[in-house]
């Protein structure tokens, strides 16, 4: 499927969470660089950590590794990238874990926080954090500093304390959008007036397409003392009736003209609103794992089925007894492609309280 690091995330978290023995063989083999990159090795070092795991083959470039895992606990972790690895993604396979510890947890996440490949901290933030809080659990998410691409740098501090079980979702009613804000960020040796263009182009695109709302998005400097090295980017958020939110992002590169990258992440973002879901493309596969999870039946509309949300179903059910199926919408207006995923979810319960 996916093939990529996704797999290994979400069947390392399983894994420890079920207390499954695990083996995993040609990692990532058709990527460019095969096996594991940083920011993978980092994922399952913090798992290793989190349960007291026993870890074999966890070097770069190494494309099998066998995980053994102990028992989940709390506490003070941390997990740095030494790159710009994605902060969002080592959160993404350590908090299904810290959910069922044994007490609250308190992770340091080190490397990058807006990053290609990957979903930006702002995002994480924005979007994943209040939607994913519905399973009934909070975190608290702390940005120390930020890190872009190459160097990375960034920390972000994470508190959660864990839950006895998860309940359901039901996100089914997409509702009409009410309000669209956002942010364009600098950092850096970049001046101001790149986010102001980022924004104001991106402000232009949807204005195209939806008339009638006011559209916030705010040009922003980061702190010289909260950011490491150079970076820019945007991020566009559209709050519904019902409560969904859904995103379109981009980054700023060298030689990327800042039109571009606005004008890219309102395409994003209208590309998400145009098929009627209440989730978008990004949130798709992250909640698959947390559904797998939950006691009783989660249903979530979505937009065409990413390959990661395959890939993450695929790897949910071979591991949980969890039972997932997609629909296509059958409602009016259902011409543009919206399907229901349904998930009987397999009721995990933290041994521990």
């Amino acid at each position: 499927m996916e093939g990529g690091g996704q797999i290994l995330r979400v069947s390392t978290a399983l894994s420890c969470l079920l207390g499954l023995p695990l083996r995993v063989r040609r990692i990532r083999a058709g990527r460019s660089q095969p096996g594991l990159r940083p920011q993978h090795l980092s994922g399952l070092e913090i798992i290793r950590d989190l349960c007291d795991g026993k870890l074999n083959g966890g070097e770069i470039g190494s494309t099998e590794i066998t995980f053994t895992p102990g028992k989940i606990k709390g506490g003070t972790h941390i997990a740095d990238t030494k790159t710009a690895g994605s902060v969002c993604l080592l959160m993404q396979v350590a908090m299904p874990c810290v959910l069922f510890a044994a007490s609250p947890s308190e992770l340091h996440l080190k490397g990058g926080t807006n990053a290609e490949m990957a979903p930006q901290i702002d995002y994480t933030v924005m979007v994943f954090k209040p939607i994913v809080e519905k399973f009934n659990f909070t975190f608290n998410c702390d940005i120390k500093r930020r890190g872009y691409y190459p160097q990375g740098g960034g920390e972000v501090v994470v508190q959660m304390s864990p839950v006895k079980e998860l309940s359901p979702i039901n996100l089914t009613e997409r509702g009409t959008v009410t309000k669209i804000y956002g942010r364009a960020f600098v950092a850096g040796a970049l001046p101001i007036k790149l986010a102001k263009d980022m924004s104001a182009a991106a402000v232009r695109c949807i204005r195209r397409e939806i008339r009638d709302l006011y559209i916030n998005i705010q040009p922003v400097r980061e702190p010289d003392d909260q950011a490491v090295g150079t970076g820019s980017g945007i991020i566009i958020v559209a709050e519904t009736s019902t409560g969904c939110l859904l995103a379109g992002s981009s980054l700023g590169k060298r030689g990327k003209n800042a039109d571009k990258v606005g004008i890219e992440a309102a395409e994003k973002l209208l590309q998400n609103l145009k098929h009627g879901g209440t989730v978008d493309d990004s949130l798709q596969d992250q909640l698959i794992i947390f559904m797998a999870l939950a006691k009783g039946v989660s249903r979530v509309k979505s937009g065409p089925i990413t390959l990661h949300t395959q890939t993450a179903i695929h790897f949910a059910e071979q591991l949980t007894k969890a039972k997932f199926t997609v629909t296509k919408s059958e409602e009016e207006d259902a011409g543009n492609d919206t399907y229901i995923i349904e998930c009987q979810g397999m009721g995990m319960i933290n041994p521990n309280l």
